[in-house]
């Protein structure tokens, strides 16, 4: 007997009691860069351009570490469903693994980040300050990734409550040491980019701090940290084979910002400072669209370990309808306040503010029309990722993954599994026209998934 569908309101109310605190705390670390990128702006405009510079260069390196510590996210939502607590602890372990591994291998690029930048043809003072920065700064990877992947872990326990109070703490925080050591207040010195640098790796160090003191000791009964240090190579493998994909995914997305800013370099340093302007308001937005894309890859877990493919296509339809209104109120900011935008990041008396202004407002609206797509196609990768196979597994199968138009088309999901196909036609949120789900880890049977309404060819 097939169970009755549970409603789109329902779905809705489940998808945001479990999104609002993610996205909580994924703004409240965008405000760690968004106070950064302020502050140095009031500071002065040629580092606030290194600023920018140095911190496009670690964000493009995180992402692509990061990838690991989001393929913790639906294996542990899928272990919580099948009720394995074992499971849990193996893949969240090895996530730590992979991602300690990727920021010391991803470490030196930043201590010599000047001569790559200058290679380029950035601005050789630009790049001493972005340089400046990523020596102090560039530390933070390590903590950063780290606590990305237990976020991953706590969200898929549906504990980000807790992540999205470490966050606001250490944001404020983050804000204090900007203002002490950016400005030098209240008998500190000051530092300029290297305050900002500072308060940067402090404010992730204190957040992994308090989540590790968190789960050790309200989940305890994960034994989380006991013999951190022993390898477990199955989990090892299943994390890595469904991370690396999701971090060069993420860097062909980021690279794309990275580029962006390194033309504007190329064209000046004014250029530059508005460049990141604009995408310090971007990615601001798109903190949303990541949080409900966190939010639709955990429940697109359960529906795996309930084995209802009715439930996951709801789940998809619920994200891109609140990805779209997010959407339509970014743009309506962007188009229609952008001087008051962009005039929080700026001195009033700074003699470029004008210039800055002039350039910022144009680039806002190209910014923000190309989030209509990225945004929402974000949202519905998170709501097909399932158990160890999702959109970015198209880097393993090339073949799966055609047509990526920046729209949205109904799709046709086909699922083969032990040698039936099962044809959906319906709206998934995501901008591809065909994603082939063909993985050993992924395979059951039609019989216990095949929803009313749909036919098994």
């Amino acid at each position: 007997m097939t169970a009755a569908p549970i409603p789109f309101s329902q779905h809705a109310r489940a998808l945001l009691t479990l999104g609002l605190p993610l996205i909580g705390t994924h703004l409240a670390t965008a405000a760690v860069g968004l106070t950064d990128t302020i502050m140095l702006g009031w500071y002065d405009v040629q580092v606030l351009a290194g600023g920018v510079l140095g911190a496009s260069f670690f964000f493009t390196l995180f992402v692509v570490g990061s990838g690991f510590s989001y393929a913790v996210l639906p294996l542990v939502a899928s272990a919580v469903s099948a009720g394995d607590p074992t499971q849990i602890r193996r893949v969240t372990r090895m996530g730590l693994w992979l991602s300690a591994l990727a920021a010391l291998t991803l470490l030196p690029l930043m201590w010599w980040s000047a001569p790559i930048l200058r290679l380029i043809g950035q601005d050789e003072e630009v790049s001493a300050l972005a340089q400046t920065y990523l020596r102090i700064a560039g530390w933070s990877l390590l903590p950063a990734l780290l606590v990305s992947t237990l976020k991953s872990y706590l969200a898929a326990l549906e504990r980000a409550q807790v992540v999205l109070w470490v966050a606001i703490f250490g944001g404020l925080g983050n804000a204090l040491c900007n203002w002490l050591l950016i400005f030098g207040r209240w008998g500190f010195p000051e530092l300029g980019i290297t305050g900002a640098a500072i308060a940067t790796l402090t404010n992730q160090l204190i957040m992994l701090g308090l989540i590790v003191i968190f789960v050790r000791a309200r989940l305890s009964e994960h034994l989380m940290f006991q013999r951190l240090w022993r390898p477990d190579w199955e989990a090892f493998a299943r994390v890595y084979r469904l991370g690396w994909p999701i971090g060069l995914t993420h860097l062909a997305e980021s690279g794309l910002f990275m580029a962006t800013t390194l033309m504007m370099g190329w064209i000046g340093t004014l250029h530059l400072a508005a460049n990141g302007i604009a995408l310090q308001l971007t990615s601001t937005t798109f903190m949303v669209h990541l949080g409900l894309s966190q939010a639709a890859t955990v429940r697109a877990g359960q529906a795996y370990g309930a084995r209802d493919i009715s439930f996951l296509l709801c789940t998809g339809q619920v994200a891109l309808a609140l990805s779209l209104t997010m959407v339509g109120l970014t743009m309506a900011l962007f188009l229609g306040v952008p001087e008051f935008l962009i005039g929080l990041f700026l001195d009033p008396g700074d003699p470029n503010r004008v210039a800055i202004f002039s350039i910022g407002v144009g680039l806002l609206a190209v910014t923000g029309d190309y989030t209509t797509s990225d945004d929402s196609k974000l949202t519905g990768t998170g709501a097909l990722t399932i158990n160890g196979l999702d959109v970015e597994s198209a880097y393993r199968y090339p073949n799966v993954l055609r047509n990526l138009p920046e729209s949205f088309n109904s799709i046709d999901l086909v699922v083969e599994a032990q040698g039936a196909t099962l044809d959906i036609g319906g709206w998934l949120p995501t901008g591809s026209n065909f994603l082939n789900l063909n993985n050993q880890e992924t395979q059951f049977a039609l019989s216990d998934v095949i929803p009313n309404g749909y036919a098994a060819n």
